[in-house]
């Protein structure tokens, strides 16, 4: 009985295999640093073995070690998939739907929304996690996904709901929001810090000769609008997001090359929940109506 192994232990191997660290393990499973070392110490003394060589770069597994974590690895999905099943199985269009999508969508287009949603729909919370980076749908993490995409990840299912215009937009107080006859070369560029892995704005930029010109740079579209508010420069940001900010000009039609696909994703397990097919179908049908709003028409 005192080699049995328990849940625990598998997955605080399996966290450590992951992160590298004791550290980022900590973080993965939501426990302190502390936690993590005695649960390792416990596992490694009821096994009588060593599962991880400590180094100055950090735990990296043994053979004993990397077998407990590739079978952690295999658990988990069959845990995550049974959870899943079981959700399936929920009729009623009621409890919780977990939302991922990013803050300018929220900020611009999704918040009504999800008001609207709330109350025709009581019964059903939501929880909405703002984050530039796609949440694993896989292990729940989220129910559902909104994100503009050119290609959503294969194992997740859903629509195309709508296509995100963007176009160049200046301070209204500047000259070139009233006349938007200087060249771009000419003028001062807001641009994605390397962080936001804008990779189609960053070609975009560099093809035209501004990137040069970018000497302000920020992770996120919501700071790169505020940049523009505040006359550091101009920069490329979704038609939805500032066409209604009298603070804020459009400087030509917007930028076919840089058009992006709204897709609304879940699970394939989770698609026939009631509550969550009752807020995708509220959802699409909300931004079907928003098209001349996505489209900066």
């Amino acid at each position: 009985m005192h080699n049995k192994i328990l849940w625990d232990d598998l997955k605080t191997v399996m966290a450590i295999a992951e992160a590298g660290s004791l550290s980022g393990a900590a973080r993965w499973l939501g426990v302190s640093h502390a936690t993590v070392f005695r649960r390792l110490g416990d596992t490694e003394s009821r096994l009588g073995a060593k599962l991880f060589e400590r180094s100055r770069t950090g735990y990296a597994p043994t053979p004993a070690g990397e077998d407990i974590a590739a079978s952690a690895r295999r658990i988990e999905a069959e845990v995550l998939g049974v959870e899943r099943r079981v959700a399936g199985r929920d009729l009623r269009p009621s409890g919780s739907v977990r939302i991922t999508t990013t803050d300018t969508l929220l900020a611009g287009l999704l918040s009504p929304i999800f008001t609207a949603f709330r109350r025709s729909h009581p019964e059903i919370f939501l929880e909405i996690a703002v984050s530039n980076q796609l949440f694993n749908l896989t292990k729940r993490e989220a129910d559902v996904a909104i994100r503009p995409s050119l290609a959503p990840p294969e194992m997740l299912v859903g629509r195309r709901i709508g296509t995100i215009a963007q176009a160049i937009y200046a301070c209204s107080n500047t000259q070139i929001a009233h006349d938007g006859t200087a060249e771009f070369s000419d003028l001062d560029w807001v641009g994605p810090d390397e962080r936001l892995a804008y990779r189609p704005l960053d070609v975009w930029m560099a093809g035209h000769g501004v990137d040069e010109r970018c000497h302000y740079r920020v992770d996120t579209l919501m700071g790169m609008l505020a940049a523009v508010r505040d006359d550091i420069g101009v920069a490329v940001l979704p038609c939805y997001l500032c066409d209604g900010d009298e603070r804020l000009a459009r400087v030509g039609e917007p930028i076919a090359e840089l058009a992006t696909d709204l897709w609304l994703l879940t699970h394939p397990d989770l698609r026939r929940v009631a509550r969550i097919r009752a807020f995708m179908d509220f959802v699409a049908q909300a931004v079907k109506e928003r098209r001349e709003q996505l489209l900066g028409v």
